[in-house]
């Protein structure tokens, strides 16, 4: 809502008049005295607001740090419908990496050191867009295998056609295809 919906209980009906009608019209230095007071009053429910907003948020964020020289996850957007690296829909990967914290920027941002196939992405995120990297092999998924557009999504794309098969139903008949994905086995076709 407005500040002057917040303050008054009701919308503004014209912006050049904020008395109500029947009032004691106010002129010179006490109205520009009120006018400062309703802005105080309007400040001051406009923080208790923000800052009731920020204990709900702060509640469930993590306090996560980094130091230069750790290595950790970097967050990716993939599509979602296709089988990724043997997981299909939700249990597709998330995160990328691990790469190496240059240089701590601020409170909540780092910049990376990425490799040359990823020169074309800012080298400055987010702490949240981060993971800590806990050193286990199966976890690492390699860029050469993902490769990424400038908004830190990938495509799958057919390689070729396994298999065809009709499948009849009482009045139509639908053509089904079996597909082998980029980057995957025969196994892992759809």
């Amino acid at each position: 809502m407005t500040p002057f919906e917040a303050l008054y209980g009701r919308r503004c009906r014209s912006p050049l008049c904020w008395d109500e009608f029947g009032e004691k019209q106010l002129t010179g230095p006490e109205i520009v005295q009120e006018m400062h007071d309703k802005v105080q009053l309007i400040r001051q429910r406009m923080k208790a607001a923000q800052d009731r907003q920020a204990s709900y948020a702060n509640r469930r964020l993590r306090p996560l740090e980094f130091q230069v020289g750790d290595f950790v996850f970097m967050r990716i957007s993939p599509f979602r419908g296709v089988v990724r690296f043997g997981m299909r829909g939700k249990l597709s990967p998330r995160f990328i990496g691990p790469y190496e914290i240059v240089e701590r920027i601020g409170t909540c941002a780092y910049r990376f050191h990425f490799p040359q196939s990823l020169s074309g992405i800012h080298d400055v995120f987010h702490i949240y867009m981060l993971r800590k990297y806990e050193p286990d092999p199966s976890h690492v998924i390699h860029p050469d295998e993902v490769e990424l557009d400038p908004s830190l999504s990938y495509t799958e794309y057919p390689i070729c056609i396994l298999d065809r098969k009709d499948k009849v139903l009482r009045n139509k008949v639908i053509p089904l295809v079996r597909v082998q994905w980029s980057r995957h086995g025969v196994e892992e076709s759809t």
